[in-house]
C-alpha cells in the first residue's frame, strides 16, 4: 500500500473543516494527514483536535504564511516515510476514488521519474463545474494538448501535461521532493506554486492532469480576487528567481532605471518617484534573491531539511 501524506495548513477554517477531513477519511485509499495551523482564532485547532484525533496537528506560534508552513508538514511526512506528498488547500475536499485515480497514472507511466506534480481536475465549489482558475490554466495549454476537443468527441486519455497548476491539489511523488525540495520562504503567501513549477520545469520533470481523478476547491470564484497584491512586483520577482534564466545586476537595472529617466522626461514625477521606491525594495531583495537563486538550481531538497 502506498504512504500518502496529506498536508493541510490551515487558518480559520471552520467554514470547510468538516467536509475536507471527512472526505480525507473516506478516501479508498488509507491517508496520513498533517495540519499546520497558522494562528486560527475560529476554533479550527479545537474542532480539529476533537472531532479528527488521527490527524497530526502542528499548532505554530505565528504566521508562517502557505510555503513555510507546508514545508514544515512535508518535513515531518517525509521522516514519517511518506512516498507521496499531497498538499491540499483548506478549503478543499476530495472523493472516494480520488487518490486510488491518481496513484493509477503514476503507477502506469512508464517514466516515472520524470513525473513532477500530478494534479486531478478541480471543481469549484457547486462540483459542477471547473475551478475557474484551474480552466483557464487548462485553455492556455492548448497549443500542446487538446483536453476540450477530446472531452467534446469523448476521447479522454487519463492525463494531459501542463505548464502550471495552482498549489490546492498537488500529488507529490518522494522523488520530487528530495530533488526539487520544498517552497521558497522567499514567499509569505501567494507566488510560492508559480516559483516551484519554474524549479520543476528547470530539472526538466512534468506535470499532469489527471481526468479520472476528480475534488473540490472551494475558491473564490473571481478572476480579480488577487487584485489586492502588486502584480508587477510579484511578476518581477517570479522572474528573478526563475533558474530558467539569467538574473544579474545588469538585468536587474534594465527593468527599472530606463523607466524613471522616461517618467522624468515625461514631467512624470510621481510615476518616476514610485518607481524608484520600487527599484530601491528590489536592490534592498537583491542579496536574497542571489542566495536564494543559488540553493534552488541546485538539485536536492532546496529549502527543506529531510534529515531522518
Amino acid at each position: 500500500m502506498s504512504s500518502i501524506h496529506v498536508i493541510i495548513v490551515t487558518y480559520n477554517a471552520m467554514k470547510w473543516a468538516e467536509k475536507c477531513f471527512t472526505s480525507l477519511r473516506h478516501s479508498s485509499v488509507p491517508v496520513e494527514c498533517i495540519v499546520i495551523d497558522n494562528g486560527s482564532t475560529d476554533g479550527t485547532q479545537e474542532y480539529i483536535r476533537q472531532k479528527f484525533p488521527e490527524v497530526d496537528f502542528i499548532q505554530s506560534t505565528e504566521n508562517l504564511g502557505f510555503g513555510k508552513a507546508n514545508n514544515l508538514g512535508i518535513e515531518k511526512a517525509y521522516r514519517k516515510g511518506a512516498e507521496f506528498f499531497y498538499l491540499m488547500n483548506q478549503d478543499a475536499w476530495i472523493y472516494q476514488d480520488s487518490f486510488q485515480q491518481l496513484l493509477d497514472v503514476y503507477n502506469n507511466d512508464p517514466d516515472k521519474d520524470q513525473i513532477g506534480i500530478l494534479s486531478p481536475m478541480h471543481l469549484d465549489g457547486s462540483e459542477k463545474k471547473f475551478d475557474i482558475f484551474f480552466e483557464r490554466y487548462l485553455a492556455r495549454n492548448t497549443a500542446v494538448n487538446r483536453i476540450f476537443s477530446d472531452s467534446f468527441n469523448h476521447q479522454l486519455k487519463v492525463s494531459y501535461e501542463v505548464d502550471f497548476v495552482n498549489a490546492a491539489h498537488w500529488f507529490l511523488p518522494k522523488k520530487t521532493i528530495e530533488e526539487v525540495g520544498g517552497f521558497n520562504p522567499y514567499f509569505f503567501h501567494y507566488s510560492e506554486d508559480y516559483e516551484y513549477v519554474q524549479r520543476i520545469e528547470f530539472f526538466k520533470k512534468r506535470i499532469q492532469v489527471c481526468t479520472g481523478s476528480h475534488v473540490v476547491h472551494d475558491g473564490k470564484q473571481d478572476f480579480n480576487k488577487t487584485n489586492h497584491l502588486n502584480a508587477k512586483r510579484v511578476q518581477r520577482e517570479q522572474r528573478y528567481l526563475n533558474p530558467n534564466f539569467e538574473f544579474n545586476r545588469q538585468i536587474f537595472k534594465k527593468d527599472f532605471i530606463p523607466d524613471i529617466i522616461k517618467q522624468t522626461m515625461m514631467g512624470r514625477f510621481s510615476n518616476a518617484l514610485q518607481i524608484f521606491k520600487e527599484y530601491q525594495y528590489q536592490k534592498s531583495r537583491f542579496a536574497e534573491i542571489i542566495n536564494s537563486r543559488a540553493i534552488l538550481k541546485n538539485k536536492g531538497a532546496a529549502f527543506i531539511n529531510l534529515n531522518v
